[in-house]
Parts: structure tokens; sequence; C-alpha cells
């Protein structure tokens, strides 16, 4: 057997290898599309949800104030200008940013910059978002009304359905509509 020959058997099979594994891939790709042919859409319709680099829960998401009193700053440190002091427990803030020990949040009117995470407090609350509201028995618009919150209120958040959530308040207890409070996402379900 020449010299020549034998370089050729020895090259040929990674080369071969190598093309064999990408029409393999490729192969497989096309068979998993022709078999279900919406999961090429749907990978793209379904972006990955974003997650905070200290943390790894969910960007953006909702959270409490913990304490009665929270310098806001314009920078994730100690060492940032306080911009303003957020002065009520318990007020839902969306977290948007993560930086080691700090967190950007954003009240319900936007305003919002850097606080430190021990301020925070994962227990959900929510803000009402019209005057007088009306709080039911259960999840309907035509159950029996339990109290009327009024604009401003800071309730404890309970579960959610699609449509309406479970708050409490000043010992009041009962279901409102999802779109009437501010704190919780529109998609959000909870038990």
């Amino acid at each position: 057997m020449s010299r020549q020959a034998v370089q050729k058997r020895t090259g040929s099979p990674r080369r071969t290898c190598g093309i064999s594994r990408a029409v393999a891939a490729t192969a497989l790709l096309l068979l998993s599309l022709a078999v279900y042919p919406g999961a090429g859409a749907a990978a793209q319709e379904m972006p990955e949800q974003k997650r905070g680099p200290v943390t790894n829960l969910p960007l953006p998401r909702f959270v409490s104030m913990k304490a009665s009193e929270g310098n806001v700053r314009r920078g994730p440190s100690l060492t940032h200008r306080i911009d303003w002091v957020f002065k009520r427990r318990g007020m839902p803030l969306e977290i948007t940013a993560e930086y080691g020990h700090w967190r950007r949040v954003r009240d319900r009117d936007g305003a919002g910059g850097w606080v430190h995470y021990a301020l925070l407090s994962g227990i959900r609350t929510v803000l009402i978002e019209e005057d007088m509201l009306r709080v039911r028995s259960r999840p309907e618009e035509t159950a029996p009304v339990m109290a009327a919150f009024e604009l401003g209120v800071v309730a404890q958040l309970g579960a959610c359905e699609i449509n309406w959530c479970e708050v409490t308040a000043g010992g009041h207890h009962g279901w409102a509509p999802k779109a009437k409070l501010w704190g919780v996402a529109p998609d959000e379900l909870r038990e």
C-alpha cells in the first residue's frame, strides 16, 4: 500500500465523521420540525424569561417594602446620592435590575432607583387603583360585595386567577378584578 493511500484513509474518517454529524444534526432538526410543525414558531414566539444575575429570579418581578422608610439612590452603592425616600411599609415595588446587594425598583408612578435588598420583602402586596373598589366574596362580577377599598390602599395579595385576585386589607378579605390592582402581572397566576 502506498504512503498516499494510507494518508487518505486516516484523514478520510475524520472528515466523513464531521460531515456525518452535521448531516445527522440537520436531519434530526428537519425531522423534529416535520413531526412538530409548530415547534420552530413556538420557540421564536416564547422568548426565554430574563433572570436576575444575583438571585436567578425572574426580572421584572414584584416585591414590597419591608421597612417603613427606605433610601432610593441613583446607583447601587452607599456612595451614590439619595434621590428620595420611600416612606410606606408594604408598598408594592417592581424590581427591574440587580447588582450585588442592590435592587433597582420602581413604584406605581414609575419613580425609582436603587434600594438595598434588606429593605425589601418577598411578601406580595398590591395598590388599589380605583376609588371604592368593590371586593367580592368570589371571583365573579355577580358575587356579593364584601367591602369597598379606597384608591391607594395597600392590600396583601393572595391567590390570582386569570382576571381576579384575592386581596386582604383592614381586616376585610375578598376578590378584586386584577386590572384594578398594581403590583401583579396581567398574566400572573397564584395559588
